[in-house]
């Protein structure tokens, strides 16, 4: 979000990032666009969900504002209806298929009620972007939206010259069901290096019991939140990284995630999920090791081989450098100018 903010606001739009605070947020650093924290007395659960959406709602209806962006269903409901009470233009920007999330298909309750809200909004949001074709082709096909693509790429940056002492996986990004902790950290007993965690989530309780459970305290360090700048240093430091998901629930499975390019961005390679919408890049660029399945002795075999192979890790590094070049934010972020360039010719 911060990249699609910054983007905006230095081609001349006056943007506000608005989210919530929690316990544990960051100091907020310094940028070139607004940013509003709310805050919530509840911070999980359904009651979370009330809370923040009624907050969001009286917030939004006594700002200022010429268009609204709804990040991902869980913000779509107060979006839709202040715009619509006020006229606004609205905007759905969906990083992946809310409704197909590995906690919310596993939940028929829950599944439910996030289906009808998806079914309820979505058609009404006409104006929109998601971050690859499947999603897309999705929305066209159940809501009749046409969606434009534009991928979470990172923003480039100089690499700092580093040499690589000891062995460090990295794993960034939300500590989510789903995310393949389950056979990830009792894979760490057979393999030679240290995971570096980096973010936290709705499994971070039981991924320390994971953990504990497989004895692999001294393997496995936890980072918890980390700013960008300081992701971005860890991330360039480390050996290789990620990229996971169960096969539970298309969000899983047709997902792209913004780690897979920002290992890329650092010039690292990573262990993929060989998943329709990675395939299709690394079949171009070759940065990854894919693997058919996460299954524990699937990452065991994939991660020392990529540890132990010099040939194949410089091979899939020198892939990233060139990929970099491609695959950034400079070259994706013109695509979004566009879009709202003539969404507000067409409606100026």
């Amino acid at each position: 979000m911060q990249r699609i903010c910054h983007t905006l606001a230095k081609n001349g739009y006056q943007v506000r990032l608005v989210g919530r605070k929690l316990k544990k947020s960051l100091p907020l650093e310094q940028y070139s666009f607004e940013q509003k924290r709310l805050n919530c007395l509840c911070n999980k659960g359904l009651f979370f969900y009330l809370e923040f959406n009624i907050r969001l709602f009286l917030y939004l209806l006594f700002s200022s504002f010429d268009a609204v962006c709804a990040i991902d269903l869980d913000t779509i409901l107060p979006c839709y209806f202040v715009a619509a009470c006020r006229k606004k233009i609205k905007i759905y920007d969906a990083h992946e298929l809310f409704t197909e999330q590995k906690e919310i298909v596993t939940r028929p309750l829950i599944h439910k009620i996030w289906l009808g809200i998806e079914k309820f909004a979505v058609p009404k949001f006409n104006t929109g972007y998601t971050v690859n074709g499947f999603i897309a082709d999705e929305f066209l096909k159940k809501y009749n939206t046409h969606y434009a693509i534009i991928r979470n790429l990172p923003v480039p940056y100089a690499l700092p010259m580093v040499e690589r002492q000891e062995k460090y996986i990295i794993y960034q990004g939300a500590v989510n069901e789903g995310r393949s902790f389950e056979t990830l950290i009792p894979a760490m007993k057979q393999v030679d290096a240290t995971l570096v965690i980096c973010g936290e989530g709705n499994f971070f309780t039981q991924l320390k019991a994971l953990i504990i459970e497989n004895k692999v305290e001294h393997k496995v360090i936890l980072k918890g939140y980390l700013t960008p700048t300081q992701l971005r240093q860890l991330t360039s430091n480390c050996t290789l990284g990620i990229t996971l998901f169960d096969p539970i629930g298309l969000n899983q499975f047709q997902s792209l995630s913004n780690r897979f390019f920002d290992y890329i961005m650092a010039s690292i390679p990573q262990i993929c999920v060989d998943y329709p919408e990675y395939k299709k890049i690394n079949d171009v660029y070759q940065v990854a090791s894919m693997i058919p399945d996460t299954q524990t002795s699937s990452i065991v075999s994939a991660l020392n081989n990529l540890l132990s192979n010099n040939v194949l890790y410089l091979a899939l590094q020198q892939n990233c450098l060139k990929a970099r070049e491609e695959l950034n934010w400079e070259k994706e972020e013109i695509i979004l100018i566009e879009f709202y360039n003539a969404l507000f010719d067409v409606t100026s």
